[in-house]
């Protein structure tokens, strides 16, 4: 049997797909590049905002037209959600895979339903839903073992994901999450650890570590509820140093980390191992006082100033990531300007702007003062256009250093010199510029992909920076 992915979403649903080609692949199924040729097609789905639910709405549609003879697997964040709904408005869909289960858990799953509805008389059958699929109950999950490593990787070259934990109890007002993938839940840090030493002995050199908020780490529930506010003991410091015993040439990025609660005793074992590099993407959202309350999200704009200074005060070369959003419920222009206002002081290495989408069940959705959609996307264009300035003179501060290059891709060859892409620490993986290497071939020495290798960056080229392979 044959299996074709198609992938929606970030990259905590690149990972879970990675687990469930985990599972197909051991039970004997074979990944295509080409729907055509595909006995399956998955489409692993985003419900995060409306229009990443409409997308994966639209590519079951689109496949089914182009291919009616096949059979179609709704997996992800949208059938988590609706998987109900669409079941009932949504026959193109032969059954639905949430994201209740995770690790080994979600590949035994994988193989159970594709192995059901591919076997089916039916090509369409809105009757064979999941919950009729009679599957096997697996396991309690906090038993599960994970791939370890092993699972097939949808990255590029010599780069990874780990995702130390599952769903999110911030409840952020305007934030799906949790009703799509519940309360936060963290794996064990041995569970962890067993994953992280799996990549490393196959070559991988950057490993990042992700989570809807892996600041509130914490495998023993130490999170704590006293008066409405969430007291988080992380035990993302505890994660760092086991990881940090560990030997061998590779990197560890931390992505995701709520501005509220963030870990500050990263920063020592940052200090004492390179190998933690010294990026940081931390979602502020907004700067507005009244905005922040309603988002439920207790910082403010000084705080979050204040953190980055104690950040870049201890890691002179700090690369700080954010994301704001633009168009919240009673957003007012003094609210814009004051987010405007924050953007300049804090001056971020890299910004993503996103602009407010109501999702239904969220505390957001009934909030008065709505945000027309036009000035909601006006105002992200205005952040977008004033950011380019900032990120720009960001990158510029990196010309003429030396540092590890992670080679990715060879994109031409001009004459006798090859032309790669590749990634500097201060870029992250698919979100951030590329560094563009010329002349990978040195001395006769051929340059692969997935490799660290030192360069002295020469240039820069707007977003993108161009380095010289020593």
């Amino acid at each position: 049997m044959k299996y074709f992915l198609d992938l929606f979403g970030c990259v905590k649903n690149q990972v879970d797909a990675e687990n469930m080609m985990s599972g197909l692949n051991k039970a004997g199924w074979e990944n295509v590049s080409e729907a055509e040729s595909a006995d399956l097609i998955i489409v692993n789905s985003c419900g995060f905002i409306e229009s990443a639910k409409q997308e994966s709405i639209n590519a079951v549609l689109g496949w089914h037209k182009t291919y009616p003879g096949k059979k179609i697997l709704l997996a992800g964040c949208l059938a988590q959600r609706y998987a109900k709904e669409l079941a009932e408005i949504l026959p193109e869909a032969c059954a639905f895979m949430g994201t209740e289960y995770q690790g080994s858990f979600m590949a035994e799953q994988a193989v159970q339903i594709a192995e059901k509805i591919v076997s089916a008389n039916s090509i369409i059958n809105p009757q064979i839903k999941t919950a009729n699929l009679k599957l096997s109950t697996p396991k309690s999950q906090t038993s599960a073992l994970y791939s370890a490593g092993e699972r097939p990787l949808l990255s590029l070259p010599g780069s990874a994901y780990v995702k130390i934990s599952e769903g999110c109890s911030n409840n952020c007002s305007y934030c799906a999450i949790p009703l799509i993938r519940g309360k936060q839940v963290s794996r064990s840090i041995p569970d962890i650890l067993q994953e992280y030493r799996a990549l490393i002995n196959r070559g991988i050199k950057e490993i990042c570590i992700i989570g809807q908020d892996i600041g509130a780490f914490a495998p023993d529930s130490t999170a704590k509820k006293s008066n409405k506010t969430s007291v988080i003991a992380s035990k993302l410091p505890q994660l760092l140093d086991a990881i940090s015993a560990l030997k061998g040439k590779f990197w560890v990025r931390l992505l995701y980390i709520h501005p509220d609660h963030f870990p500050v005793q990263i920063l020592d074992i940052m200090e004492r191992d390179e190998r933690f590099l010294p990026y940081f993407d931390i979602p502020f959202q907004h700067a507005s006082p009244k905005i922040l309350a309603a988002m439920n999200r207790r910082g403010t704009a000084e705080k979050y100033l204040a953190l980055l200074a104690i950040i870049r005060g201890r890691l002179e070369r700090a690369v700080i990531r954010s994301t704001f959003l633009l168009g919240f419920p009673g957003e007012t222009n003094e609210d814009f300007e004051m987010l405007c206002a924050f953007q300049e002081k804090a001056a971020l290495d890299w910004l993503g702007c996103f602009t407010y989408s109501g999702e239904e069940g969220t505390a957001a959705y009934s909030m008065k003062g709505k945000v027309p959609k036009k000035t909601a996307a006006a105002r992200k264009k205005i952040i977008e256009e004033r950011q380019i300035p900032i990120t720009e003179r960001k990158m510029e501060r990196f010309t003429g250093l030396t540092m590890d290059v992670l080679t990715e891709e060879k994109i031409s060859a001009a004459g006798a010199e090859d032309i790669f892409l590749g990634r500097l620490y201060c870029q992250a993986p698919d979100i951030d510029g590329s560094a563009v290497i010329i002349n990978g071939n040195k001395d006769g020495k051929i340059l692969h992909t997935g490799t660290l290798v030192p360069c002295k960056i020469t240039a820069r080229n707007g977003f993108d920076l161009e380095v010289q392979i020593l």
